[in-house]
């Protein structure tokens, strides 16, 4: 399947697993989202509402990439406003929202200023767009290189904040966390390259490819 182009998205679940807060490369969400996938499926919305977007359907391989950010899984939900409907923000045709599931569902991104690689799994990765939020749910793994790691079955994370919430007051409710010690070598400097990535728009978006 050809890969499809659509407006600039960040999957941002760059987790502080460990003192400080970090975030996603900026310059990822100047970047078009490259989405490929073995099967298709779209439908459009009928009522020009943001309760009715559009809705595309990929299965098999799912591959993302935006930027720094990589991902992949068995299946993808991805969720588009229809041209003229706005947003909170004010923006028009404009991606609410991506659902990626897989056994697991794997998302990597680098860090701004230290190029820091981090990555997660989960059965389930739901990115709101709109908000910021991304919800891991089932087998969730995060590693921050460096930092640490975490281990849980349920996750938040802001990505507008760098908050991040997991665990409940259950008794079967349990959080894994595995910091690492103090790095004794000076840190490494902020990457005046971006990285190694782009910095401006890489490509023009385009509109995603019409069913067949």
């Amino acid at each position: 399947m050809q890969p499809i182009s659509l407006p600039p998205l960040v999957l941002a679940l760059c987790c502080a697993v460990g003192a400080g807060s970090a975030f996603a490369l900026s310059s990822d969400r100047d970047q078009p989202l490259l989405i490929d996938a073995d099967h298709q499926k779209s439908t459009e919305g009928q009522t020009k509402s943001t309760t009715d977007p559009n809705i595309t359907h990929l299965d098999g391989n799912v591959a993302m990439t935006q930027g720094s950010m990589k991902a992949h899984g068995d299946h993808a939900t991805v969720y588009q406003n229809q041209k003229g409907v706005l947003d909170a923000n004010g923006n028009g045709g404009s991606l609410v929202r991506i659902v990626l599931t897989g056994k697991p569902a794997h998302m990597e991104q680098v860090h701004d200023g230290d190029c820091g690689l981090m990555t997660a799994d989960a059965e389930s990765i739901d990115y709101h767009n709109d908000t910021g939020i991304a919800i891991l749910t089932r087998s969730v793994h995060v590693v921050q290189k460096g930092k640490g790691e975490f281990h849980g079955e349920y996750m938040i994370y802001n990505r507008n904040t760098g908050e991040m919430e997991s665990g409940d007051n259950t008794p079967t409710s349990r959080v894994h966390m595995v910091m690492e010690p103090k790095n004794q070598q000076p840190a490494a400097p902020p990457g005046a390259d971006n990285c190694g990535y782009p910095v401006g728009p890489k490509a023009k978006p385009v509109k995603p490819a019409e069913q067949h």
